[in-house]
């Protein structure tokens, strides 16, 4: 919720019911992990990343706070993947026209993430539905509030998707007939566009969707119903769109952002080859700027339930937004290590919220250093896997990383990515398979590959070791 909500102090009746709703889904027996993303090789992939965006800018100064710095900088730390917010506001001002210009920004965004090997999943942003409610992304032409009111709420901004035009907005958008067609439109036109492109990993159909609470509705109840029965059919309609255009790229789709207290989503099948399941995993008292409480067991709660959908659906996870507003708390440093421990068990990556320059939310100040903790998301990891995962773990009081996997006996290149150091790193394999290069110089982004030796089969361990 911090890229669309929570930016200020959390609504009390809403971290209220997110209260209630914790203690009884911590309960619930942990879910059987859901299936690893895997590329057309059959290589075993993990995303690491940030959120890239221009909130600020429109018209003709769209997406101009992002430069090649944002994907130099991410690559530099041996990150790999961004996740893009564009907004249907700047796309289509105008129903049916469509700005080229806008469409030539992002083509040139994606231009500098390929240049620097960054990964991108192209993001349908809203914030409380759009500009008619002073935010970003659903065009005013589709915005339809049926006369009802709107009161701001800037120390709140989260409440305002339970005012009722807005909630009226949501659901003309699901349910109209009009709008629908309009939205299929937009995305076609996108992946027309950028289908080819390299960069280009996927598409996050909607950003953190919301709806429309019914009478007699509880909080969870109709988070659940909208998940059903409105979010799935139009993930479906969407996917059928995009396909018109691109057969490639994945398709991310997210709950409402309900789920980030552990509540589990009513999310449906949705009839694609390549559904990646795109939770966000924010917390309403670290959004409201308090601190971490590890007695609380939000992770350990969150974790159990969040893996239910994908487990069952047999669809990986890459947990599109998280990370809290203030990082210098003094129990920070554990929830890095808890919240990173978690992701590790049960996600295929995750786009930490959001690489900039500044305070509050930014991965790094404007002299490039990453604000306090927030180092912790710069570790070795493995991008690409040629052959099945058995472990891969960084152990951060050693400053190791540890990747166990089963080489299938036919060749292939397994990659590792290790940021820079003041020490550099060692590489040490065991098993048919051999690395190069062995060492990463201090200071130096490594990149590490590992090649099945022919004809080879068998366990695979790979261990980089911070050196000194």
């Amino acid at each position: 919720m911090a890229g669309c909500g929570f930016r200020f102090k959390a609504g009390a009746a809403l971290a209220a019911v997110f209260a209630l709703l914790a203690p009884a889904a911590a309960r619930a027996d942990a879910s059987p992990a859901p299936p690893p993303l895997t590329d057309d090789r059959g290589r075993t992939l993990t995303l690491r990343g940030w959120n890239v965006e221009d909130k600020t800018h429109r018209g003709a100064d769209a997406l101009s706070a992002i430069t090649e710095r944002h994907f130099r900088d991410m690559h530099d730390q041996g990150l790999d993947f961004a996740r893009l917010l564009v907004f249907w506001d700047d796309l289509e001002p105008r129903p049916g026209h469509y700005s080229a210009r806008y469409l030539r920004k992002i083509e040139r965004i994606l231009d500098w993430a390929h240049r620097w090997r960054i990964q991108v999943v192209i993001d349908a942003h809203q914030d409380v539905f759009g500009p008619a409610f002073g935010h970003r992304g659903i065009p005013e032409w589709a915005t339809r509030t049926d006369g009802l009111p709107f009161t701001p709420h800037p120390e709140d901004w989260f409440a305002e998707y339970f005012e009722p035009a807005v909630q009226a907005a949501f659901e003309h958008l699901y349910e109209d007939r009009d709008l629908r067609r309009a939205q299929a439109r937009m995305w076609q036109v996108l992946a027309r566009r950028l289908a080819h492109h390299p960069a280009v990993f996927g598409y996050d159909l909607i950003n953190e969707p919301m709806g429309r609470l019914r009478a007699g509705e509880d909080l969870p109840t109709a988070a659940h119903r909208i998940e059903s029965e409105q979010l799935t059919p139009m993930y479906n309609r969407i996917a059928e769109a995009i396909r018109t255009a691109d057969r490639h790229s994945r398709l991310f789709v997210e709950p409402t952002p309900i789920v980030g207290e552990g509540l589990p989503t009513g999310l449906g099948r949705i009839d694609d080859p390549k559904v990646v399941y795109a939770p966000h995993f924010y917390n309403a008292t670290m959004e409201a700027g308090g601190d971490y409480d590890p007695s609380a067991r939000w992770i350990e709660t969150y974790e159990n339930t969040v893996t239910r959908y994908p487990s069952a659906q047999r669809i990986p996870v890459v947990v599109g937004e998280w990370g809290p507003r203030n990082s210098a708390l003094p129990n920070m440093a554990r929830f890095y290590g808890d919240a990173l421990a978690s992701l590790d068990r049960y996600s295929s990556g995750w786009a930490g919220y959001v690489w900039c320059y500044g305070g509050g939310y930014c991965a790094v100040g404007e002299d490039g250093r990453f604000h306090a903790n927030k180092e912790q998301t710069a570790r070795p990891y493995a991008p690409a896997v040629a052959g099945t995962v058995r472990e891969q773990r960084y152990d951060p009081a050693a400053r190791t990383f540890r990747l166990v996997y089963d080489s299938p006996g036919r060749p292939g290149v397994s990659e590792l990515s290790a940021p820079p150091t003041s020490a550099g790193w060692r590489v040490s394999v065991r098993g048919p398979a051999v690395a190069w290069p062995r060492t990463v110089p201090a200071g130096e982004r490594g990149t590490v590959r590992v090649r099945t030796r022919p004809g080879a089969s068998g366990q695979v361990t790979v261990t980089v070791t911070a050196r000194g």
